[in-house]
């Protein structure tokens, strides 16, 4: 569910939108204040200039009062306004502007001598007033803040404008690149909706940033997991269902033919131990499905306690000799430690090892050696307890050494080539040593047959 929310090109676009404006509006704020300010010094400054010449031409003649007024007129022709005031406070001017300027308090500050830099609001209009005492009194030139700024002005608005283009450049950018970013991500979520439709030929091209190719190649990945994954639980159906219909072909064939009376009664007997082999076996492959099931549940039961591996393995010595002597294989407990204490559920790890042997007594044939190994090892993690069997049987290839735990799939290659089980026996192992926080490892034995290693980590316990 999306709903409510933005997509990821759009808050691209917006990010890029708002840091856009936000970037142009406070360039054209620093702008803008950086260059008013700049215009009003040179302004004052050049106007402070202007009356300063002034005023020193107003004091260069024989007259003063003369050379103030030919000074004012000569402002006057330059286009600058001016007022002068006499000794007795008179003010003369063309300009309005330099008369109204010209306040009483400003007369007073001239006619003492001293000079005026100042800025005012005169009639309405933001004004510059510059004044200078001279000999016949004084002289004022004001000049309009828009006259000065009028250059300025104009540069505030290209620069404005030029912002403003960097800004809708931006934003389109923001566009083209939020929309490159959202394809990918657009065509790896239609393909995660395919999987989830149950569509296995999923590919998506691995395209764009790091982080949107990771995110495309780890969804073929998936897809290429996810079907090879299917065809392996095919794959196991199939020879499970084949497994579980030839006993159940002999058990109602048999049935049918007792329920029909066409067996004689001195076949009986036979015919009633067909039946019951049948179902022993059904029985077998059935009880094999059950325990693959348990292995692979969330919580599979463990009960871990202080155990003596060589202890366990002289329990299945006990046992597996007078197994494998009744069909002729030899049978050897390789202890290389006098005892081996850990913690670990003893009877998973006999469960584990009776499997391994059930598996190698199948294959080996008469002659042949079936070998169980306890040795305690060094690890990069701390100490390892091993328990390892081998047989001198046909073993297994390379190729097989990789899918050896997979489910049936050694029953599918060998079956009617050497003797078989179920199909889940080493699948079964391979859960019990995960169920014990352990790894099994299909290898080759030097007795010329197939080596199973299991690794438990070793845990302290009653030495």
């Amino acid at each position: 569910m999306t709903g409510g929310r933005g997509t990821l090109s759009r808050r691209i676009v917006l990010l890029a939108v708002g840091v856009a404006v936000l970037t142009a509006l406070l360039a054209g704020l620093l702008a803008v204040s950086l260059t008013r300010t700049s215009v009003d010094d040179s302004a004052r400054g050049t106007l402070a200039a202007i009356a300063d010449a002034a005023a020193e031409r107003a004091d260069s003649g024989a007259a003063a009062r003369v050379s103030q007024n030919r000074a004012v007129r000569t402002l006057g022709t330059l286009g600058i306004e001016s007022a002068s005031v006499g000794r007795a406070g008179a003010v003369a001017s063309p300009s309005p502007l330099a008369r109204d300027a010209l306040t009483p308090s400003r007369r007073s500050a001239l006619l003492a001598g001293d000079s005026i830099s100042d800025s005012d609001v005169v009639d309405g209009t933001p004004v510059l007033i510059e004044g200078r005492p001279t000999d016949a009194g004084g002289i004022v030139l004001v000049q309009r803040r828009s006259d000065a700024t009028a250059d300025s002005d104009r540069l505030v608005r290209r620069v404005l404008l030029a912002l403003l283009i960097a800004a809708l450049v931006a934003v389109v950018v923001s566009v083209i690149v939020a929309r490159r970013l959202a394809r990918p991500l657009h065509r790896t979520a239609d393909a995660a909706h395919a999987l989830a439709a149950g569509r296995r030929d999923v590919r998506v091209p691995v395209e764009g940033p790091a982080e949107v190719a990771e995110v495309a190649s780890a969804l073929n990945s998936l897809a290429g997991s996810l079907s090879r994954s299917e065809g392996r639980q095919r794959d196991f159906l199939l020879s499970v269902s084949h497994d579980l219909r030839t006993p159940l072909t002999g058990i109602s064939g048999y049935a049918e033919s007792l329920a029909s009376g066409v067996v004689p009664a001195e076949e009986t007997a036979r015919v009633g131990g067909v039946v019951l082999t049948e179902a022993k076996r059904l029985e077998r492959l059935v009880g094999d499905l059950l325990d693959l099931a348990r292995l692979g549940a969330d919580r599979p039961s463990v009960a871990p306690e202080h155990t003596d591996l060589v202890a366990l393995g002289r329990e299945v010595e006990s046992v597996w000799s007078r197994r494998c002597s009744a069909v002729g294989v030899p049978f050897a407990f390789v202890p290389t430690v006098a005892q081996a204490w850990t913690v670990t559920d003893p009877a998973r790890v006999r469960q584990l090892v009776d499997g391994l042997l059930e598996n190698a007594l199948r294959v080996t044939p008469s002659g042949r050696p079936v070998l169980v190994e306890v040795r305690r090892e060094a690890g990069p993690r701390g100490d390892v307890d091993v328990v390892e069997v081998r047989d001198g049987g046909p073993g297994l290839t390379d190729e097989d050494l990789a899918v050896a735990f997979e489910p049936s799939v050694l029953h599918e290659r060998y079956r009617g080539l050497r003797p078989v089980g179920t199909g889940l026996g080493l699948a079964i192992v391979d859960r019990l040593a995960q169920v014990l926080g352990g790894t099994v490892e299909a290898g080759h034995a030097s007795e010329g047959g197939a080596r199973f290693t299991l690794r438990l980590p070793h845990r302290d316990g009653v030495e």
